[in-house]
């Protein structure tokens, strides 16, 4: 499995974590960036990772900034992307079971880090359910 994430300076810190995490799970991660905590701008962040998972080099995606939301709404203007916030550990599960998303996003400011951590664990380990789900997802696609 390959694993693309990205963050901005806000999220570098969990993504450094996240990246260690991953590749102790034997996932094999391509780290598109912030390499810093200096202050950058999460869009092109987003847009590298998203253009991963368009492009079919990465299965999933990882993303972190401050709140979650501004790198989520990047990743998302780009076409094949379904991404989402893990606000919990339900949602996590469900972006995959019911959304079939394929990057999931994260506020460091606002969620711990053990808590993200599990969540990716859900979020990848979760099958997309496909059944009536497949219509709604086809819909999003179009």
């Amino acid at each position: 499995m390959k694993v693309v994430i990205a963050s901005d300076h806000a999220g570098y810190a969990y993504k450094e974590e996240i990246k260690a995490f991953l590749n102790s799970k034997g996932i094999t991660v391509i780290d598109v960036g912030t390499n810093s905590t200096e202050s950058c701008d999460y869009p092109i962040f987003a847009h590298q990772a998203a253009e991963k998972i368009a492009g079919g080099e990465a299965e999933f995606g990882v993303l972190v900034c401050s709140s979650g939301e501004g790198i989520a709404i990047a990743a998302n203007k780009t076409k094949g992307v379904r991404a989402g916030i893990a606000y919990n550990d339900e949602v996590a599960g469900l972006m995959r079971q019911h959304n079939n998303a394929n990057m999931i996003a994260f506020g460091a400011t606002f969620m711990k880090l053990p808590d993200v951590l599990r969540r990716i664990e859900i979020f990848l380990k979760t099958p997309f359910e496909g059944g009536r789900h497949e219509r709604r997802v086809k819909e999003i696609e179009n």
